[in-house]
C-alpha cells in the first residue's frame, strides 16, 4: 500500500475540506485553522492573528504555551512520560498532595478527561452509598440539575436534558433524578433514603454561564449534609481561577465532599482531570475496582503540579477578579445596544444577543472576521472566557469589536 505524503503547506480552505472528509462530523468549528499560538493570541495558516476569547473552554486559563508550564513539560519529557499505575512514579505524590492542599480536601483520584472524572465520581458515590450510607444494592440514586453539562459518555447523557446530546444514543443508564437548577425546594423534595449524591455545576457553563442565586450552593451543602448524602461540585470549567477565586464554590465558602477538576488542570498541554475528595469518600475504592492507564502519568502530574504552583500564588485569581469587573462593566454598557442580557463572574460571561441581530453562530463568525474568537451556545448566546493572562487593553479591544459587530 502506498501512503500519500502528508502536506504541510495547505491553505485553510484545503485543510477544512480535508477535515470534513476525514473526520467524523461531531463538531461544527468556526472556519479558522489555527497553526500557531502564544499567550492570548493564535495565528492561522495564512498568518492572520486572532485574540482567543474562548481559551479552549477554560482549558487554556493560563494562555497558550505558558512558559512555566511548557518548561515543566519539557523537563519531564526528558525523564519519563508514562509508567501506568502498575508502578509508582516520582511525580504523582507531589501532584496529589498539592491539589489536595489547594482545594482544602484530602485525597486525589487522577484521571484524564473531564468526562472520566464525572464517571469516576458516579462510581465512587454509588460505592459510598452502599458501603457507608447503607443504601440497598443497586438502588442508589444521584440528583442532577436541569440544563446540566457534565460530558458526553453514554452514562452522562443519560441525565442530560439536551436532546442534541441524548437523541439516538439510548437506552439510557438509570439511577438519576433531574431537578430544576437553582431551586433548593425542588432539590429538598427529591432527596430520599436512596440518594447517594447531588451532582451540580456551581455555574452552568454550556447552558450559557448560568449563575445561581446567592446562597444556593450553601443551601445545597446544607441539604446534603442534613440528608447524609454527598455534594459533588463539577468545577471542570468553573474551577482553577476562572471566576476570580480558585473554585467557584469559594464565592460561598462551600467545601463539597467531592470536587471534579479538569481542562485547565492540564495547562492546555495534556489532558488532566481529577476527583478530589475527603479520605473517607475516595477510601471506598480498592485495587482493581477502578483505574486508568494514563491517569496520573508522570507528564500529566508534572504539568498538573506546575498548574497548582501557579494558582498557589493567587495571581491568576486576582487577575480574573479585577479584569472580570472590566468585562462586566463593558457588557453593561452594551445592554440595549444589541445585548439583551448577560451573566458574568470573573473572566467568564454568557452574553445574550438580540436574535434580530443574529444567532450566536452568526455573531461568532462576525467577530472572527474582526480577529476575535468566541463560541456560541444555545440560540443567540455567546460565551466569553479569555485566558486569565489577557491584558486590560486586549479585553477592551475585544469588547469594542463586539460593539462593532452588534451595531
Amino acid at each position: 500500500m502506498t501512503l500519500t505524503p502528508v502536506r504541510t503547506q495547505r491553505s485553510s480552505e484545503e485543510l477544512i475540506r480535508a477535515e470534513n472528509t476525514a473526520l467524523a462530523h461531531n463538531y461544527h468549528p468556526l472556519p479558522v485553522v489555527v497553526a500557531r499560538a502564544e499567550g492570548v493570541w493564535v495565528e492561522d495558516v495564512e498568518g492572520r492573528r486572532y485574540l482567543d476569547m474562548l481559551a479552549g473552554y477554560s482549558a487554556l486559563n493560563f494562555g497558550h504555551r505558558h512558559p512555566g508550564l511548557v518548561a515543566a513539560a519539557h523537563r519531564q519529557l526528558d525523564e519519563v512520560t508514562l509508567t501506568s499505575r502498575a508502578f509508582h512514579n516520582d511525580r504523582l505524590a507531589g501532584f496529589a498532595e498539592g491539589l489536595a492542599e489547594l482545594t482544602g480536601l484530602e485525597m486525589t483520584l487522577p484521571m484524564n478527561t473531564g468526562a472520566e472524572a464525572v464517571e469516576s465520581a458516579v462510581k465512587v458515590a454509588r460505592k459510598w452509598a452502599y458501603e457507608v450510607k447503607g443504601v440497598a444494592p443497586d438502588r442508589a440514586t444521584i440528583i442532577v440539575a436541569d440544563g446540566n453539562f457534565h460530558g458526553r459518555t453514554t452514562t452522562i447523557v443519560s441525565f442530560s436534558t439536551d436532546e442534541t446530546a441524548r437523541g439516538g444514543f439510548g437506552p439510557f443508564t438509570p439511577g438519576f433524578r433531574i431537578v430544576p437548577y437553582n431551586d433548593l425546594a425542588a432539590l429538598e423534595n427529591a432527596i430520599d433514603e436512596t440518594t447517594a449524591a447531588v451532582l451540580i455545576e456551581p455555574i452552568q457553563g454550556e447552558a450559557g454561564v448560568l449563575i445561581p442565586d446567592d446562597g444556593y450552593l450553601a443551601g445545597v451543602r446544607e441539604l446534603t449534609r442534613r440528608a447524609g448524602c454527598l455534594f459533588i461540585a463539577d468545577e471542570i470549567q468553573s474551577g482553577l481561577g476562572r471566576t476570580g477565586t480558585t473554585l467557584a464554590v469559594d464565592h460561598e465558602s462551600v467545601v463539597p465532599d467531592m470536587l471534579l477538576l479538569g481542562k485547565a488542570l492540564g495547562g492546555g498541554i495534556v489532558p488532566v482531570s481529577a476527583v478530589v475528595a475527603r479520605r473517607d469518600v475516595l477510601g471506598v475504592l480498592r485495587p482493581g475496582e477502578h483505574g486508568s492507564t494514563f491517569g496520573g502519568n508522570p507528564l500529566a502530574a508534572a504539568v498538573g503540579s506546575a498548574v497548582v504552583d501557579l494558582l498557589a500564588t493567587g495571581e491568576f485569581q486576582r487577575r480574573a477578579a479585577e479584569l472580570g469587573e472590566v468585562l462586566r462593566d463593558g457588557l453593561t454598557g452594551l445592554v440595549g445596544k444589541g445585548v439583551v442580557g448577560f451573566r458574568s463572574r470573573g473572566l467568564w460571561a454568557g452574553v445574550d444577543v438580540d436574535p434580530a441581530i443574529g444567532s450566536g453562530r452568526e455573531i461568532s463568525e462576525r467577530l472572527m472576521a474582526e480577529g476575535i474568537l468566541v463560541k456560541d451556545t444555545h440560540g443567540s448566546t455567546i460565551r466569553i472566557a479569555p485566558p486569565l493572562t489577557i491584558t486590560r487593553e486586549e479585553l477592551g479591544s475585544a469588547l469594542a469589536s463586539l460593539e462593532k459587530v452588534l451595531g
